[in-house]
């Protein structure tokens, strides 16, 4: 028998379906911690959904629709240098979704929900860095999916998601060094690695305010057709 998986209406990151980094994390566990997951349809809301294996891959279905898969992966990525919690405090006020923001309700990065029931994590420019992006965040209900979501958004702002319509997450490759501590303050940053065509390429990483690498990820992010 299959296991199952739902992802609740908190979860979200557009209005109806799962926040991408939130469900990517919750899959990976399934394929060992370090995984890359691809995310093929929106993870619907308040229903269960099959984890199923087939060899290395590890699926999440709704009924015969492949959602999201998952196989073993290492993050080949070098992280970028800490960003500190002043310079991210500095750099959350620049944070352009306060203003334009296709997904206002994000559980990682959505203006429109209030505090304890999102992240809050809101990733503007960091000054004398172009092209990264980082916000401050005081870690709480701390889980391995919860840090996925917490570094998946930066990547979106790091590539310039605003105005580009509802960009999306395609896929995310990610490792968690260490569980933050609840409590715990830190730094969410993303960075861009380029573009090609409809696909954005971003890094993203959380940092301890000590600088210390918690984890680590690599992302696909898809602009919609005009």
């Amino acid at each position: 028998m299959s296991e199952t998986v739902v992802i609740h209406r908190r979860y979200r990151g557009p209005a109806e379906s799962g926040n991408g980094g939130y469900v990517c994390g919750r899959l990976s566990q399934h394929a060992g911690g370090e995984a890359e997951v691809t995310l093929r349809l929106p993870p619907p809301l308040e229903r269960q959904l099959a984890v199923e294996r087939d060899g290395d891959r590890v699926l999440l279905l709704d009924g015969d629709a492949l959602v999201a898969e998952a196989i073993p992966a290492r993050v080949d990525l070098a992280p970028p240098a800490p960003v500190s919690w002043e310079e991210a405090l500095d750099a959350t006020t620049r944070y352009l979704g306060f203003h334009e923001h296709p997904f206002p309700e994000c559980f990682t990065c959505g203006p429109g929900r209030p505090e304890p029931d999102s992240l809050r994590i809101f990733p503007g420019s960091v000054a004398g860095r172009p092209g990264t992006v980082a916000a401050p965040w005081v870690a709480h209900e701390v889980d391995p999916a919860v840090v996925w979501a917490a570094i998946d958004c930066p990547g979106a702002f790091a590539v310039g998601m605003i105005g580009r319509g509802e960009t999306v997450l395609g896929r995310m490759a990610a490792r968690i060094e260490r569980l933050p501590a609840e409590g715990e303050r830190c730094v969410a940053a993303g960075f861009a690695l380029g573009e090609d065509g409809r696909k954005l390429h971003a890094g993203t990483a959380l940092f301890a305010e000590t600088g210390e690498l918690l984890a680590l990820a690599r992302q696909t992010w898809i602009v919609p057709r005009a």
